[in-house]
């Protein structure tokens, strides 16, 4: 559970995303207020053609986040969800 005061961090994955879309959702998330986002490598041991380079995505959302940067970090990943499916 988070106290008041700390910062909250969470990860999304979305398995089929190419590299280059996962830098474009990091880069969309950052610009709305109070949010940093940052890359987490593939683990896999395996090559395969048709998983991102990127396995998942850390989101950390500041103390002084306000519900409508939170309401916009939802709208923005529901853009991406519809169209790469998430895990």
């Amino acid at each position: 559970m988070k106290m008041a005061g700390e910062n909250q961090r969470y990860q999304v994955e979305f398995p089929r995303m190419p590299l280059a879309v996962y830098r474009e959702l990091a880069t969309h998330l950052r610009q709305v207020e109070g949010v940093q986002t940052s890359p987490i490598p593939q683990q896999s041991q395996e090559f395969d053609y048709d998983r991102s380079q990127v396995g998942s995505l850390w989101i950390e959302y500041s103390e002084t986040v306000d519900d409508v940067s939170r309401q916009r970090v939802e709208q923005i990943l529901q853009y991406y969800r519809e169209r790469y499916g998430t895990r």
